[in-house]
């Protein structure tokens, strides 16, 4: 079942977040930032169970992040994290927002969905108002991929 994250949720977000954070799949996300944040976020429930998670996070008039992409390992490879980008593109498209974005270590997985390899230059925004506070900065080798709906 996929829905939209409720506060409840954000323990067991935060623990499969970090859990891909761990092994350098993806960057860190406090409880703290998740609780700020959980209107942007949309979860896969099984059995009362976490099992995925997404977010969409608005930056300008035109532009949103997907972010925080992650799905238990096992069950991976059976369209869960391609219904969770769906969902966020599906919203997107009702904000009225024609361009989103993904940073990420894995592109293949967005470029699958349509999504375009770019340059970071495009994306203002999203380097100084939240990679400049990240401690990978400015080293960071994630890839910026973005899709115009």
């Amino acid at each position: 079942m996929l829905r939209s994250a409720h506060v409840n949720d954000i323990e067991e977000m935060n623990k499969l977040v970090n859990h891909f954070a761990k092994k350098d799949l993806m960057l860190p996300r406090s409880l703290s930032e998740l609780y700020e944040n959980v209107r942007d976020y949309y979860v896969c429930v099984e059995n009362g169970s976490i099992i995925g998670c997404a977010a969409l996070h608005v930056f300008w008039k035109d532009l949103a992040e997907i972010k925080s992409v992650a799905v238990k390992e096992n069950y991976q490879r059976k369209g869960i994290g391609r219904q969770l980008i769906q969902k966020c593109l599906e919203e997107g498209k009702a904000l009225g927002i024609n361009r989103l974005f993904a940073l990420t270590y894995i592109p293949e997985f967005f470029e699958r969905m349509g999504f375009k390899r770019v340059d970071k230059e495009l994306l203002p925004h999203k380097i100084w108002s939240e990679c400049v506070k990240c401690y990978k900065f400015p080293d960071c080798n994630e890839i910026p991929l973005m899709i115009e709906i």
